[in-house]
């Protein structure tokens, strides 16, 4: 048995569903049920009728998927797998590196946006060469959905080291086990969850 027919074994005998983030490796993506960047998994993970849901990515999305589903087990193949963005990033800091390096990757953008927008702006090009200034986990949707467009990253690529934390043998383990199951503290239940209904509401 390959471990993506285990994985489905599992899966039917857990009742669970597979979300994976953009930027996890390409094998973890194709394993997964659906496919997105952190905005759409929440929505996505707000209308499951599954009773387990396997959130492939760092830990504010695992907390996000517990908070819009507090009945459901999330489980997070990698304990371990963090976002430090979400922890390190200050408005003095930005304004700092602003100051820094006065000619940054957005003047000279063709396009601004999310994970999702990106796709869907190479999608809709005429372009076939595309500089691509993301985590290059994204390179696998993108040439999934243009063939025959290139694309094209930085030099030093960017890594999202957290996410490749994930793998088929870590989804297994968790469907098996049950482990590395998500949770919020209690006290910040009520205001963090109105806080992502407030952005679902505001994005419809």
């Amino acid at each position: 048995m390959t471990k993506q027919e285990e994985i489905e074994q599992l899966k039917a005998k857990q009742d669970a569903v597979i979300l994976a983030h953009y930027y996890v490796d390409p094998q973890v993506q194709e394993v997964a049920d659906y496919i997105g960047d952190s905005f759409y998994l929440s929505k996505i993970a707000a209308g499951l009728d599954r009773r387990t849901m396997v959130l492939c990515g760092v830990s504010f999305m695992g907390e996000s998927g517990k908070l819009l589903s507090p009945d459901k087990v999330v489980l997070m193949p990698d304990a371990q797998a963090d976002c430090p963005m979400a922890h390190m990033v200050t408005k003095e800091e930005v304004e700092q590196y602003r100051r820094e390096y006065p000619d940054l990757v957005l003047e000279l953008a063709d396009y601004i946006g999310s994970t999702t927008g990106i796709l869907k702006f190479a999608a809709g090009s005429t372009s076939r060469e595309f500089i691509i200034c993301t985590e290059n986990g994204v390179r696998h949707e993108l040439e999934r959905q243009n063939p025959g467009k290139h694309f094209y990253f930085p030099d030093t690529e960017p890594i999202c080291r957290d996410m490749k934390k994930i793998t088929l043998d870590k989804i297994i383990h968790v469907l098996r086990t049950g482990q590395n199951q998500a949770s919020v503290p209690k006290a910040y239940v009520p205001s963090a969850g109105r806080a992502l209904e407030q952005m679902l509401n505001l994005a419809r």
